[in-house]
């Protein structure tokens, strides 16, 4: 008996053959997309003479003289940030707050600025004009706006602005840095988007560059706190394992060192044993021991304690929403954002938690 091979219509052949045919047009055209970009603002040696931003407007270099504290961008250049600057913007916060009546957190935004946008709306967070609308309450962003996304600066000039706003209204903003925020300014640039190269070839620096001590931005990052503890709850990006508790740390003395020794290199930080804890392995930015199965419970009490906390709110590993570990004495709250499709926030208020929905909606936890 002869075997007959079905074959695909003339029809449907010549479908595919044009689909694919399209894909390959449109996919290189996608790629090369002109980049607009920026704000970049770095100090300038002569106070007296206005300061320059620096603006990417389809891959072509422009700037802008800031007269007063406001940067306007170019004409035709997009929409990009066009922040008010913070006079205060790099005073150091405190570590500890109490009698705060609600807190939100979040982290690991990974430069999916749309995504942040939406979600802190539909939560009442910002409002239709992404300014603060969260009054007198405390939002925590655990870590990790770098890297991976590509509206990265887009993402750090808004949360710029909310750090102000949040304190004007009687609320803060307390933006902790993560394993990523410490590893773009050692210059470790390995998950660096693709599109930040045409920024850092314009203005002739590296892409770490962009965010060291001269810069507005880096100035505001290099002010703020590792770690932080709010109410009965202590909040950072990976967690706390007990070698902390071994070398007898505090929250002070930690972000004290993070701050004074953000910019050393890897080999400068692992030469040095408290440095080499703090910065890696084991240490609060990176930990994950909460995570695996054979953990023991009982370490964490140990933690709890030392701290004299209820919970521990943690990013850095991902989960596909707001999860409650050990009856929420772990909450992790790296809800996935970096995937650029939704994303999930932590509400605590009221002696209440609560996973705050992309939609709007409301679980309790």
């Amino acid at each position: 008996m002869k075997k007959f091979i079905a074959l695909p219509s003339l029809a449907l052949l010549a479908f595919s053959q044009l689909t694919i045919a399209s894909v390959t047009a449109i996919t290189p055209a996608i790629e090369a997309l002109p980049v607009t970009d920026g704000p970049y603002l770095f100090a300038q040696t002569n106070s007296n003479v206005p300061r320059t931003a620096y603006w990417i407007c389809t891959d072509k270099l422009r700037t802008t003289q800031v007269q007063g504290f406001r940067l306007v961008s170019p004409d035709n250049c997009g929409q990009l940030p066009q922040p008010t600057l913070n006079p205060k913007a790099r005073e150091i916060s405190a570590n500890t707050y109490t009698n705060i009546k609600k807190v939100v957190a979040l982290s690991d935004v990974h430069g999916q600025y749309d995504i942040l946008i939406t979600l802190l709306r539909n939560q009442n967070i910002i409002d239709t004009d992404n300014n603060w609308a969260f009054g007198d309450g405390h939002m925590v962003m655990t870590g990790d706006m770098f890297d991976r996304g590509n509206q990265v600066n887009e993402v750090l000039w808004f949360m710029y602005k909310l750090d102000r706003q949040a304190t004007e209204a009687g609320g803060k903003l307390h933006l902790l840095m993560g394993n990523h925020e410490q590893m773009v300014m050692r210059g470790d640039l390995r998950y660096v988007h693709e599109r930040y190269q045409i920024a850092a070839k314009l203005l002739e620096r590296s892409y770490d560059e962009l965010y060291n001590t001269s810069s507005e931005i880096g100035q505001w990052l290099r002010s703020k706190n590792t770690l932080v503890k709010i109410n009965d709850t202590l909040f950072l990006h990976g967690g706390i394992s007990g070698e902390w508790i071994d070398r007898e740390l505090t929250l002070d003395k930690a972000n004290d060192l993070y701050r004074k020794n953000i910019d050393k290199s890897k080999p400068e930080l692992k030469q040095d044993s408290l440095l080499n804890f703090l910065f890696f392995g084991n240490g609060p930015t990176w930990f994950r021991g909460y995570f695996k199965t054979d953990y023991d419970e009982t370490k964490l009490d140990r933690i709890l304690n030392y701290f004299d906390v209820k919970h521990i709110v943690v990013g850095h590993t991902s989960q596909e929403h707001v999860l409650g570990l050990y009856n929420n004495k772990v909450i992790a709250v790296d809800s996935s954002i970096k995937e650029g499709s939704s994303g999930e926030l932590l509400l605590m208020q009221d002696n209440t938690l609560t996973r705050g929905l992309y939609n709007g909606g409301h679980i309790a936890l």
